[in-house]
């Protein structure tokens, strides 16, 4: 009788252990999950970028697309966007244009902004020579403004802001505006919500893009949130044709960009990514988690 008593004891104190400690594993395991966020930009550049997001928006990944409402290639992109419920969208503020033979310009009109724009209406190559033109901030707020009501005309759902070639966040005063316009359009920006750039493809070698993705994701730890940023595109004449004016720019444009979808596509990277340790997210889910209020300006 005292012997069962003793097991009808260790029984409950059994019991009792395990129902403890089943909230703490669950605990442990949200914790021990990565969050990854995936950020497409230049969408909306040409044509062959437009092609490429949407094979890559086809894999049903949550993901960020930043567009370039500045150039003409941006109305193909609109309904390619358009059929994906899984991608958020981004104004990918513009106040550059880099490629040779290839140029856009302010969506407002150079007239409006002649501080933004070099003699024949175009912006500048680079932030460089931007700022060597001394840009005055109120114009900068009209052109970036006038892209902002462009993508909301589209009728997509715009998400967030970034910023081309960081220039409209090259100066605080810069910087400002772009978070006053954000406030004012309620959307998010990107880098605000404490992301942490994972090392990206952009300067990886052609031929090793995918195994440096690779390397990449199979180091990720939890407790951030990581941001990839792609560059993506296809290997056509069109951009086979795009050489870019920076001394910093890569030639073969059009091989990097399509060497870096394959990587996004490849299967040992659609495999890792969608492990049940990897939480993807995009710009939608983030805001819609964490809300606007949590933007922070992230340290300089």
């Amino acid at each position: 009788m005292i012997r069962t008593k003793i097991v009808f004891i260790v029984i409950l104190l059994l019991c009792f252990v395990v129902g403890r400690s089943y909230p703490q594993s669950e605990k442990q395991r949200d914790t021990a999950s990565i969050t990854v966020m995936l950020r497409f930009d230049d969408i909306g550049m040409c044509h062959g970028l437009n092609s490429a997001i949407g094979e890559v928006a086809a894999t049903g990944m949550p993901m960020s697309v930043s567009v370039m409402f500045a150039c003409p290639w941006y109305q193909e992109a609109v309904p390619i966007l358009k059929q994906f419920p899984n991608v958020s969208v981004g104004v990918h503020l513009v106040l550059n244009s880099e490629w040779k033979n290839y140029r856009w310009g302010p969506v407002i009109g150079a007239g409006s902004v002649p501080s933004l724009v070099d003699s024949d209406g175009y912006f500048f190559p680079s932030r460089a020579a931007l700022f060597a033109h001394n840009p005055r901030v109120e114009e900068v707020e009209k052109e970036l403004r006038a892209q902002i009501d462009r993508a909301v005309r589209s009728g997509l759902r715009i998400d967030y802001l970034d910023y081309h070639m960081g220039a409209a966040v090259q100066t605080p005063e810069l910087r400002a505006v772009v978070e006053k316009l954000a406030k004012e359009y309620r959307v998010g920006i990107s880098r605000y919500f404490g992301e942490q750039d994972a090392v990206g493809l952009y300067n990886a070698p052609i031929e090793g893009k995918t195994d440096t993705l690779m390397r990449i994701a199979n180091t990720l730890t939890p407790g951030v949130r990581w941001l990839f940023v792609f560059h993506i595109g296809l290997e056509t004449p069109e951009m086979d044709a795009l050489v870019d004016m920076n001394s910093f720019g890569l030639p073969n444009v059009s091989k990097h960009r399509n060497a870096e979808r394959k990587a996004v596509l490849s299967e040992r990277f659609q495999n890792v990514i969608r492990s049940p340790k990897i939480q993807l997210r995009s710009y939608y889910e983030v805001i819609k988690e964490s809300g606007l209020a949590s933007m922070r300006r992230p340290e300089q």
